[in-house]
């Protein structure tokens, strides 16, 4: 999965650093929280927010008798980072 997000930068927003953070720690939530540690093969959760984009890519392995299929939850998980960093920007420009 991978998204794009444009997002307009203010004098008050938020460091990259804490995007790049806040997107990947709500990635990672979201696969955490509908599969056991033990069960993902493998994940990449890769965040990088330059100019003001903000791009999430999110690979995920799992076995495939293993529900929800391991797309549905890797672009839930980059919606939900894309929305994390939204929520982010609301908060800092209050």
């Amino acid at each position: 999965m991978h998204e794009h997000e444009t997002i307009v930068m203010s004098p008050s927003t938020p460091s990259d650093e804490a995007v790049v953070q806040t997107a990947a720690d709500a990635a990672e939530g979201v696969i955490f929280a509908e599969y056991r540690q033990s069960t993902v093969t493998d994940v990449d959760i890769t965040v990088s927010f330059e100019s003001g984009v903000l791009e999430v890519d999110v690979y995920l392995n799992i076995p495939d008798d293993v529900s929800p299929p391991a797309d549905d939850v890797a672009d839930e998980a980059a919606r939900t980072a894309q929305a994390a960093v939204d929520e982010l920007f609301d908060e800092t420009q209050g």
